[in-house]
Formats: C-alpha cells, structure tokens, sequence
C-alpha cells in the first residue's frame, strides 16, 4: 500500500497527545484531552484495516496471525518488565495476579488488583484489547465477500453498541465490549470504504473539518469541559475525514521528521510510560517547577519509545517478516514462510 503521509502524522499526533496526557495526569495538571489520542488512533486503526484487505486475499487465520506478530511482541516483552519491576520492588504499587497477569497477555479484559478497573499490568495496554477484539470481528467478516464486509462489520458493533445502552454494570466483560467506544472503529472502517472509492470530501471541505476538530479539541482543553466518547469520536472522524481529503488533493507537506514520529508510534505509546516515571520521580524529589518536569517527562518518554522503536519493535519486525523455516524433502531444500 502506498504510504499515506496524512495517516502517518495523525498517529504521530496521536501518540504525542497521548504522553502529554499521562505526564499532566501525573502532575495533576490539565491535559485530559491528549487522552483524545486514542481516539484518532481507534478511527485510523479501522481505516487502515479496510485499505490494507483491499488487495490481500488473506483467510482470517492469516490475518489473525499477521496483526497478533505485529502487535504482540513488543506489548508482551513491555508488559513482562512490569512484572520482573513489580518483583524488584521498582512499581511497590503494582499487586500481581495471576489471572489478571494471564488476561494481560491474551488481550482480554480482566478485572485488575490495581484499582479494579479493567485494564492491563501495562495500563495503556487497555486499548489494545479493544484493538485485538475489533481484529476478531474483522478477520470474521474476510468469509465474507469484500462487498458485505463492512455491512457485517456495522451489524456487530451497531448491535454491541445498543446492547451497551442496558449494559450498566462496571468492571465486567460485557461493559468493557459494549462501550460506545467500539464504533470509532466502525467509523474508520466506512472512511477506508469511502477512500477506496474515491468518495472522500474535497480540500476545502476537509481543510473545514479539520478547523472544527482542532477548534472543538482546543476549546475543550481551555474550558477543561466535560468530554466523552460522544464528543470526541465525531472530531476525531473530521480529522481524519480532513486529512484524508487533504492527502487526495496532493497538499499535505512532506514532513519526514512527523512521519518517523507515526511510524514510532506504535513504542512511543508502549513505553513512554516508564520513562515519565522516573522523570517525575527525580524531578519532584528535586524540587524542579512542575512545567519543567512535564515537558520533560514528555520529551524523554517520547526520546524512550523511539529508542525502543530502534532496539526492539524494528528489529523484532525484520526478524517475523523475513523469517524462513528451512526444511530437507527427499532431492531438494524447500524454504518456506
């Protein structure tokens, strides 16, 4: 697939947004609506699934197999050194347990000692379930003809979405897939659809959706007003809605430094977390002003995922995707994927 430079730098945003979420959160400063990142990276993440099946012929075991190499690896080995931190004393917080561990390595929604909240030993790992889910429900819908696929893709998650409206009770399995959530997914998929027609808005438009979403987004954050998935799942559909036609039109800039940023994205939200940590635990002991060790902790979480990018996720990634399993059949070597 062709790169598309506008997706590259929503991720980039996204991830960005998403560490200074965590490093304000820290601090109990505002930034709540970097948390918004997830949900541009939920739009584009349904986007790219719909675009990247166009032309592959994949069963569903195939593309099951291709996403979870692609996305296990890096969240597994991050989540084991929670683990061997919380038995070195490094996280005296983090409780381990068992059958919250076990669910945290097979992307499943269980109830954590940590709080009792629904989410992972890696907390930000919580949205990948969400991704591992919506990957289920897409390798389903590939027995399909490519024609139906995103009418089955509407009827499951439209179906979830209304059963969540009677689905009231926190911190259970049910509540966790029946959020309103689910359907930023859903949304990306149509883009995807829409793109692959050829039906995208024009720049104007798009430069237009892409002032609301930015304005919407800003006023929240100034106002520090109440927001929910409601609110932001339509801006983050402008935005990528905008961007997109934007990228159609030929007039997104070529910005290589934001679109190594996206191509990191993936280890700037893995790991970024460790690193703002350990900023924050220094500088406050230190005495630093607060805007000196959140920019910080930012800058150095972010500095963290791309080393991890460099060290661990691309290495990882060469290795999966060139791998041979070289076996002898009688009179000639055969090499496989």
């Amino acid at each position: 697939m062709k790169t598309l430079y506008g997706i590259q730098y929503l991720r980039a945003i996204a991830a960005l947004a998403v560490v200074l979420f965590h490093a304000a959160e820290r601090l109990d400063e505002n930034f709540a609506i970097g948390a918004a990142g997830v949900d541009v990276f939920f739009v584009v993440s349904g986007f790219i699934m719909i675009v990247i099946s166009q032309n592959r012929n994949q069963t569903p075991g195939a593309f099951l197999k291709d996403r979870l190499l692609r996305i296990a690896p890096s969240y597994w080995l991050a989540t084991t050194v929670m683990v061997f931190g919380a038995f070195a004393g490094l996280f005296p917080n983090l409780v381990i347990d068992t059958p919250h561990l076990i669910g945290s390595y097979l992307f499943l929604p269980v109830l954590s000692p940590n709080g009792g909240a629904l989410w992972p030993v890696l907390v930000q790992g919580w949205t990948l379930n969400y991704e591992m889910f919506f990957y289920l429900a897409f390798a389903a819908s590939l027995m399909l003809a490519p024609g139906r696929r995103l009418a089955a893709l509407s009827l499951i998650f439209g179906a979830l979405a209304v059963v969540g409206f009677a689905v009231t009770t926190p911190g259970t399995p049910a509540f966790f897939y029946t959020r309103p959530l689910i359907l930023e997914f859903l949304a990306g998929a149509v883009i995807g659809r829409l793109w692959l027609s050829g039906r995208v808005p024009r720049a104007d438009t798009g430069l237009m959706l892409i002032a609301v979403a930015i304005f919407s987004f800003t006023a929240i954050y100034l106002l520090r007003a109440e927001f929910n998935t409601f609110l932001c799942a339509p801006l983050a559909i402008c935005l990528v809605l905008g961007v997109l036609a934007l990228e159609k039109a030929d007039m997104l800039p070529t910005l290589p430094g934001l679109a190594y940023l996206g191509d990191a994205s993936y280890s700037i939200y893995l790991w970024h977390t460790f690193a703002i940590s350990v900023v924050l635990k220094l500088g406050l002991s230190a005495g630093l002003p607060t805007w000196l060790i959140l920019w910080s902790g930012a800058v150095i979480g972010t500095l963290v995922g791309i080393a991890c990018y460099e060290v661990i996720e691309r290495p990882l990634h060469v290795f999966i995707k060139h791998r041979r399993i070289v076996f002898r059949l009688p009179g000639r070597r055969v090499t496989a994927d």
